[in-house]
């Protein structure tokens, strides 16, 4: 065993969204490193396919997963309450799981479904499992957004875009989301022990956003063909805040190919933040002492 093989061993890592795309690449890889790797996803059958692949490529059996649809906010909280009965520490939460939609819809929760997926559940999983992440720090959070956050606002007037929904406004929302929710858990973690990190993955070649008909899902198809990434690749930044040594204690930042960057204006602006966090809070049912740091 080298050392990279060795880097991740004893750190217990989620990974949300895990059964395709750049979770999946991101949990083999982690699991490769020597980490207990628990893996999310929707469907039992995909779960327990990612899970063999992951096993069998590795040689690491300290791989688990567990099923739950993270866009219904009671199924967040049975993940977290599930976690914790098979584990006492989290070194590093990977928020990962996400879609975009071309025709409005709503949760069985009545929440509009990219804003709960994409932000909602982010949010509310991480403050469920806060608690044992800051026990096992030093600890890190890993969210993934999206460059399409920088042409994005946070429509607090309606938020659930029910007044001229489109799926590119509504998937721009839930991504500048991801990136001010990050920076506000950054100040409010500082001296924790616990750092949080957002990034974008690039435009990856996965099947995300193939699952929509019509002009939004060939112009997936596309654009994949003709500058999508593998997802080896996509993962590549994600894989690296989670694990490298070079970015032990940074937190608050914004990282495109393992890079800090500058985010959007907008997503600095810390009362929108504030703003966005005591919305969460209402929508999800968090009372705010649940979370402070």
């Amino acid at each position: 065993m080298n050392d990279q093989d060795k880097l991740m061993k004893d750190k217990i890592v989620l990974v949300t969204g895990a059964t395709s795309g750049i979770g999946k690449v991101t949990a083999l890889e982690l699991a490769r490193m020597g980490a207990s790797v628990i893996i999310v996803g929707r469907s039992e059958e995909k779960c327990q396919a990612t899970l063999k692949t992951i096993t069998e490529e590795t040689g690491n059996t300290s791989v688990e997963y567990l099923v739950a649809d993270l866009s219904v906010m009671a199924e967040v909280r049975r993940l977290a309450s599930e976690f914790k009965k098979r584990h006492q520490k989290l070194h590093i939460l990977i928020n990962n799981a996400g879609g975009i939609y071309s025709k409005r819809r709503e949760t069985s929760e009545g929440l509009e479904y990219t804003f709960a997926l994409n932000h909602l559940a982010y949010f509310l999983s991480t403050y469920l499992l806060l608690d044992i992440i800051k026990r096992s720090a030093p600890a890190r959070i890993v969210s993934v957004s999206s460059g399409i956050h920088k042409a994005a606002k946070i429509h607090f007037d309606d938020l659930g875009l029910t007044r001229g929904y489109s799926a590119f406004k509504a998937y721009g929302q839930s991504k500048l989301a991801n990136v001010l929710f990050t920076y506000e858990l950054a100040r409010r973690l500082d001296g924790s022990g616990v750092t949080a990190t957002v990034m974008s993955p690039g435009m990856t070649s996965t099947g995300f956003g193939l699952n929509n008909p019509g002009f939004l899902g060939v112009m997936t198809k596309l654009s994949n063909a003709i500058g999508g990434r593998a997802p080896e690749k996509g993962a590549e930044t994600l894989i690296w805040l989670a694990s490298s040594p070079e970015v032990e204690g940074v937190t608050g930042k914004y990282f495109e190919d393992c890079k800090a960057i500058p985010s959007s204006k907008a997503s600095y602006d810390e009362e929108v933040s504030r703003r966005l966090r005591d919305v969460s809070e209402k929508l999800t049912g968090i009372k705010p002492e649940i979370h402070e740091c």
